[in-house]
């Protein structure tokens, strides 16, 4: 619903009948809209996650700490369908989150998971010599988690072809990961 008309249409009502369940419910359970859009929020990313697990799993038994990030990275891209659709409503989020503070609190207040398992996994690239020993993984995690959502509007409107937001990061991940 929110990837085809935004978060600021979305009632209750119209969530349980696509849900098959009747509204009474969907209050009972999360008594406000906004409530719902948070629980609706948290299993968007959870089945992302699930998906993005999915995908690196077919990095093979033990992908490189380079491949892992790019895959990382990459799962923060529109590069398909499933993708795309997961960025809009971000993005449809993000908006409510920017006219409407007290709900963005929990996502403000969370922890940046993605750009920790970024960082641990460019610290285990200095463990194996495979990225400089002097650089900062958590500011650097910090800049390649920013640069990939950076890319998301640009690819969603078309400013930027997939094949060009994946070669910015192939460039920023061959600086991070120098000869490997």
């Amino acid at each position: 619903m929110a990837a085809r008309r935004g978060l600021e249409d979305v009632t209750l009502r119209q969530v349980a009948a696509e849900a098959g369940v009747p509204a009474r419910q969907l209050q009972y359970y999360f008594g406000t809209r906004d409530h719902l859009l948070l629980g609706a929020l948290e299993i968007l990313n959870a089945d992302a996650e699930r998906r993005a697990a999915e995908r690196m799993a077919d990095l093979g038994e033990e992908p490189s700490p380079r491949a892992l990030v790019r895959a990382v990275l990459f799962e923060l891209l529109p590069l398909d369908d499933e993708r795309r659709e997961t960025q809009i409503v971000h993005a449809a989020y993000f908006i409510r989150f920017l006219t409407d503070p007290a709900m963005a609190t929990p996502v403000r207040d969370s922890p940046h998971a993605l750009e920790e398992l970024v960082a641990s996994l460019l610290r285990h690239g200095q463990a194996l010599g495979q990225v400089h020993a002097d650089l900062d993984a958590r500011a650097e995690a910090a800049f390649l988690v920013a640069g990939a959502q950076g890319l998301q509007p640009p690819v969603l409107l078309g400013q930027y072809t997939a094949q060009h937001a994946t070669d910015l990061i192939d460039r920023q991940i061959d600086r991070v990961f120098p000869g490997t």
